[in-house]
């Protein structure tokens, strides 16, 4: 049964916990985490890149110069793509670049994600955030506490807007519910701190993957 170490609201270490074996224990399915990630990123693009055709560029209609008898190339338009300010052939168009993925091979790829890193021991828990006050130096000494330097992705059961707040001015440290988490921000966090709250919304979430 995986396990994570388990840390009271002042730090402190009080013991091993075990995690859900339906949700941490899951065989780890390499190729499917990375098609969610490719999903993720891609979803991100805004695909807002254009170009003009020459049905779009400004210019005159009118035939530059007669067909035959110049000298010159025989041209029928100054919006033609081989001149100066002409169109774009085979440019970008505005385009939606959003991948869709099942939703059962969507909550296989999470529990993997979440499988992998409590494997590798990069989960962490802690009873609550009792934080009170906006400052960051409480968070930021709860982390030095429970002796993680780097980055660290903050689960909890609901959305904590307060901590949320305090976590914006530590670089590499953000906050998310537990049923906002996704197998990118899984795998992008140094460590990934969770509330007892936020294992029970998360097993809720994968009950029936």
């Amino acid at each position: 049964m995986p396990k994570a170490v388990l840390y009271n609201a002042n730090g402190d270490r009080v013991g091993d916990l075990d995690l859900s074996e339906q949700v941490f224990g899951t065989p780890v399915h390499e190729a499917l985490m990375h098609q969610a990630v490719v999903r993720h990123l891609a979803n991100q693009r805004l695909g807002t890149a254009d170009t003009k055709t020459r049905g779009e560029v400004q210019g005159s209609t009118r035939k530059p110069w007669r067909q035959k008898g110049t000298g010159r190339a025989r041209v029928g338009s100054i919006r033609t793509p081989l001149w100066r300010g002409g169109g774009i052939v085979f440019g970008p168009h505005p385009r939606k670049y959003t991948q869709a993925l099942p939703k059962k091979m969507r909550r296989l790829a999470l529990k993997s994600a979440l499988a992998a890193r409590a494997g590798a021991g990069d989960v962490i828990v802690i009873e609550e955030f009792a934080i009170t006050e906006p400052k960051t130096k409480f968070i930021a000494g709860l982390l030095k506490t429970i002796e993680i330097s780097a980055g660290a992705m903050l689960v909890t059961g609901e959305r904590q807007l307060l901590l949320e707040r305090v976590t914006n001015n530590l670089p590499g440290v953000w906050c998310t519910p537990a049923d906002q988490v996704n197998v990118y921000n899984l795998l992008a966090a140094d460590k990934i701190v969770f509330t007892r709250g936020a294992l029970d919304r998360l097993g809720e979430v994968l009950a029936d993957a």
